[in-house]
């Protein structure tokens, strides 16, 4: 795929940073650009349990759920993802994504954009063992780690490759323990003839699983799923301003308009992250 063509699939709003994006139809909607450092400012104020509404706005079966659970079972994602990283670090006494890869025996390529995809991805995982981070996106975002906000709301340290490299590092254990761990045993009932059980897993569980899990890895103060809107910023500050206003509409926020007075972000980011 050519960066020209990689360029073109984002014309549809990016709906994720994995890839998970929906075909939207007629005209274009237009967004208001705000600056990066506003965007990554005010989604790092949103606690991890309030994603559930855009976590769920992505899953194929939202329409089963209520609100209420919706938000019941992203806690229950965020614990199971927080536990498998505790997991992994207790036994390789490290949390270093991209050396835990490596002991695990998953093989990590970097190519620059992906190959034959028909949708924009960041990174992902490939069966049994194949992680790829495509660098393209990386370097775009890397140029806007100096963009004014953006240190301060994000850290200084913020290794992007390694938390990408978490989340997909997260889809590998899933397979690994796919007859016990939560996000795969969890299923809902689905309609079917009452002599017989039509049952599904629920696939966002386990992308806010791993946005936990590659959380706990890195060390993060915030919820990766700010991310989503950052990286796609590289791209289009007009998409990613987009997905800001949907995340923090969902997050039951007010989105800031770019003449808005900056908001500093508390002197202790966890705090912030927390609420």
């Amino acid at each position: 795929m050519t960066q020209e063509r990689f360029k073109e699939l984002l014309k549809p709003i990016a709906d994720g940073l994995f890839g998970k994006q929906r075909t939207r139809y007629g005209e274009r909607p237009h967004y208001t650009v705000r600056p990066v450092g506003m965007i990554v400012e005010d989604l790092c104020r949103i606690p991890e349990e309030d994603w559930a509404l855009y976590a769920f706005s992505r899953e194929p079966l939202n329409g089963k759920f209520t609100d209420d659970q919706r938000r019941d079972l992203t806690q229950q994602a965020i614990a199971c993802g927080r536990a498998y990283a505790d997991k992994l670090a207790a036994q390789y006494g490290m949390r270093d994504p991209e050396k835990l890869a490596a002991r695990l025996g998953l093989a990590v390529d970097f190519p620059d954009v992906p190959q034959n995809a028909s949708r924009v991805l960041f990174a992902e995982f490939r069966e049994p063992n194949k992680i790829h981070i495509y660098m393209d996106g990386v370097r775009k975002g890397r140029a806007l780690l100096g963009e004014p906000g953006v240190p301060h709301a994000l850290g200084g340290q913020l290794d992007i490759t390694k938390l990408l490299i978490g989340h997909e590092l997260f889809h590998y254990v899933e397979e690994q323990y796919k007859k016990e761990i939560w996000t795969r045993t969890y299923k809902i009932e689905l309609w079917a003839p009452k002599f017989l059980h039509n049952r599904s897993t629920v696939s966002v569980l386990g992308e806010i699983a791993a946005m936990a899990f590659t959380r706990a890895l890195n060390c993060l103060p915030y919820s990766p799923y700010v991310m989503d809107a950052f990286l796609v910023y590289g791209y289009s500050p007009e998409e990613a301003s987009g997905l800001y206003e949907e995340m923090m509409q969902k997050a039951g926020r007010t989105p800031r308009l770019p003449d808005a007075a900056p908001q500093a972000l508390p002197a202790d980011a966890s705090d912030a992250a927390e609420g």
